[in-house]
């Protein structure tokens, strides 16, 4: 049986082959920007000379090498290498692979199995896997460019070791074009801002680095030298790594929410503007910069909640691109605004409290009374009307008589929130000295 819905380039000649196949790397020593896997110290490399080899999912951005690193990790124990993709493989297909992987097994030679983009697999399917590895069968290796605790069954994460891969590094990008240009025999016609600019329309994948050199390549012949301008030209940059419904969705809003916490205008733009351009819908990010203007911020700065809902307006009515800047404008604000989460404390104080308290009522003394009946029970009785009051302040007892009076609400010494706490200090030495004054009580 042969290995399903892989394309196989070994017998195509050299001329037709893609540049990253040609320097697909022949060995694990090979390998570039993975030293913390396959380097001498390795976790691949400890696992290879201890005999011992397990599933494992390999995690990691695209052209980061995982495939490459499958493919030799089975030459280097003798096993046989059988590789599918999650995208086209069903559950007869895996079927067929798992008795392939018996007979071979009862014939003294045991399987790796690569799975690419084991992600895709629904919860069935990744649960077919789970026999065949218990038992020894084969081991599976899957790659995926998804965050595995999110993606995958954690029957299947309890049996498999997470590797994670890492991007094409500057250095990593460096040795590339080196090995690209030793194979193809030319030095790169590029200045050296070029060059530079070259590994960064990459964006860390390998694959799509070496890609860009063969269009270069072929765009130029010798004496050539293309400047920045000159190469965006000829190639154009690879499209950020981005999902809206994925993990790097969910990195960039992270770090866009920490950033803006954590007072920091030239991070929070940064992270914003990667969203924008890699296509993240702008009412979403309108929506979690008011989410952050009364999480993080609240009362430290009133403002800070109208300018955000006053930048999603903005949006709608400009479109793009003139409402991006209104959604700038209020990050920066953001950033730079007073800190404080009090509001949000005192909420989930309050919530918690009111969940674990029942149904206590409120003082009859502050409930309307509309009918005589009401009357007669004493609703209303004894309310003051705080307007009627010298200070515009009763001082009334609110909380139910069983739960006696509760502090949620604690006011941080920063922005706003440090003239609240001046009048809720002011109320509080008003509300003693009314009780006092009722009870007889002395400060």
């Amino acid at each position: 049986m042969t290995d399903l819905f892989i394309e196989d380039l070994s017998n195509t000649p050299d001329e037709d082959r893609p540049l990253a196949d040609l320097l697909r790397p022949q060995s694990l020593a090979d390998v570039v920007g993975q030293d913390h896997l396959v380097g001498e110290e390795g976790i691949l490399t400890r696992m290879i000379k201890s005999g011992r080899l397990g599933s494992l999912v390999f995690w990691g951005p695209p052209g980061s090498g995982k495939t490459t690193v499958a493919r030799l990790l089975a030459q280097n124990v003798d096993y046989h290498f059988h590789q599918i993709s999650a995208i086209f493989s069903g559950v007869a297909d895996l079927k067929k692979v798992f008795e392939q992987a018996r007979d071979l097994k009862r014939s003294g030679k045991r399987t790796l199995l690569f799975v690419d983009e084991i992600h895709r697999f629904n919860r069935a399917q990744q649960d077919s896997f789970l026999p065949v590895m218990e038992d020894g069968t084969l081991v599976l290796v899957g790659a995926t460019t998804e965050n595995p605790s999110f993606e995958l069954n954690s029957a299947l994460l309890s049996r498999a070791q997470v590797l994670t891969f890492k991007a094409h590094d500057d250095e990593a990008a460096e040795q590339l074009l080196r090995r690209a240009e030793e194979h193809v025999g030319r030095t790169l016609p590029l200045s050296e801002d070029a060059r530079i600019s070259l590994a960064e329309m990459a964006d860390g994948d390998g694959r799509a680095l070496l890609g860009l050199v063969e269009e270069i390549f072929a765009a130029t012949v010798d004496g050539d030298e293309l400047d920045r301008e000159g190469l965006e030209r000829i190639v154009q940059r690879r499209a950020p790594v981005y999902d809206k419904g994925q993990d790097g969705h969910y990195n960039l809003i992270s770090a866009l929410h920490k950033t803006i916490r954590g007072s920091d205008p030239d991070a929070a733009l940064y992270y914003l503007t990667r969203m924008l351009v890699s296509g993240e819908d702008p009412m979403f990010l309108a929506r979690r910069l008011i989410r952050m203007a009364v999480e993080d911020i609240g009362l430290a700065d009133p403002l800070a909640l109208p300018q955000c809902v006053a930048a999603r307006d903005a949006y709608q009515m400009l479109g793009s691109p003139e409402g991006e800047l209104a959604l700038a404008q209020a990050a920066v604000y953001l950033a730079t605004a007073p800190k404080s989460n009090a509001v949000y404390t005192a909420y989930n104080q309050a919530t918690a409290f009111a969940k674990t308290t029942g149904s206590p009522m409120p003082p009859k003394s502050i409930l309307n009374a509309p009918t005589k009946l009401m009357k007669n029970e004493g609703y209303n009785k004894g309310y003051i009307y705080d307007h009627d009051t010298p200070e515009g302040f009763s001082g009334q007892d609110y909380f139910p008589d069983d739960l006696g009076r509760q502090e949620f609400y604690h006011p941080v010494e920063r922005g706003f929130e440090r003239d609240v706490q001046k009048r809720m200090d002011y109320f509080k030495r008003l509300r003693f000295s009314k009780t006092a004054g009722k009870t007889g009580l002395s400060e």
